[in-house]
């Protein structure tokens, strides 16, 4: 108990220790300006010496100071200095800061250093999952699709099991661009995504087939309705699995009826006209939007989501630095 309340005795006095210090100094520095000050009313030395010794105990009072500021100027330049993608934390370590460092800075510098060992953790960790994911997930499902296609083309294959190679064909793509929004979304920065300049309307044009496989045997048809053309300086893949969530979305929320796509300047619409699932059924497929929130909100396109008169449903997706192009 001695040695512990010792301990507590000895923080004590080191965490105010800078504020001593710093109270040292600036007493120090007035009394030498009252006695400089003195000896000039007194005529011992004369106004020009007096000046002189006021402004150099001023700067030495001003040395006396940055020194003990020194450690907290450290760690500024540390933290400004600091590259998230870098596993190097040497300069954080708080064994580096001067024997008697106040016990503030010295707290400071060990919650910094922890904080960056997590962030750097956590950084190694997202880097590591995203890569093994991306292959561990994404070769079975190739392994999936390639098989279905093989059964598809079996020619000694009933309708039943057409029918149920179909479903599978049409819940693996499902599941690729699922898998693909994940990884998108686990990624803390836009590290690993091609940029490009690319055509909204030849990108949805591209994923169009993969949709309409999806809703092979549903009563639901797809239009595509193109009034613009624009571009975007981005990642095509992002804005693609954007557009197939919002798409998946209505036609799950369908029991049958019309799913259009609309191109306008800088906008793009998803609108679902026709009959919707049962309520009980409705707040089963909400994920989908969840993702594209997320999505909209990482790339700054703003989406706004309404549901009009005669049962139309619209997702629409804004993109403010878009470049108009002639239809």
């Amino acid at each position: 108990m001695a040695s512990r309340g010792s301990l507590q005795s000895a923080e004590a006095i080191r965490r105010g220790l800078f504020h001593r210090r710093l109270a040292i100094i600036f007493g120090l520095q007035l009394l030498a300006i009252v006695i400089v000050c003195l000896m000039g009313v007194y005529d011992v030395a004369p106004v020009s010496a007096v000046l002189a010794l006021i402004v150099i105990i001023s700067a030495l009072a001003w040395l006396a100071v940055r020194r003990q500021w020194a450690p907290v100027s450290r760690l500024a330049r540390v933290v400004g200095d600091w590259d998230e993608q870098s596993l190097d934390l040497e300069g954080w370590s708080p064994d580096q800061l001067p024997r008697r460092t106040d016990a503030d800075v010295a707290t400071l510098a060990s919650s910094l250093y922890g904080f960056a060992n997590r962030i750097a953790g956590y950084n190694q960790r997202e880097r590591n999952f995203t890569r093994d994911a991306s292959h561990e997930l994404r070769s079975p499902l190739t392994v999936i699709k390639m098989s279905a296609d093989m059964l598809a083309d079996d020619p000694s294959l009933g309708e039943f099991g057409q029918r149920s190679v179909q479903r599978i064909k049409r819940s693996t793509r499902e599941m690729e661009a699922l898998v693909e929004a994940l990884l998108i979304l686990a990624r803390e920065s836009d590290n690993g995504l091609t940029e490009e300049d690319f055509v909204v309307n030849d990108v949805i044009r591209h994923e169009l087939p993969d949709v309409l496989e999806m809703l092979e045997g549903r009563p639901i048809t797809l239009e595509l309705e193109e009034p613009a053309r624009f571009a975007l300086h981005g990642s095509p893949r992002v804005f693609s699995v954007l557009c197939w969530q919002l798409i998946r979305n209505a036609c799950q929320q369908a029991e049958g009826g019309t799913v259009v796509v609309t191109v306008m300047p800088g906008v793009v619409t998803v609108t679902h006209r026709g009959e919707p699932l049962a309520r009980s059924s409705a707040n089963r497929h909400g994920f989908e939007l969840a993702i594209a929130q997320r999505i909209s909100e990482r790339f700054h396109w703003p989406l706004e989501l309404q549901t009009r008169e005669g049962r139309r449903h619209i997702a629409r997706i804004r993109f403010p630095e878009s470049t108009s192009l002639p239809v």
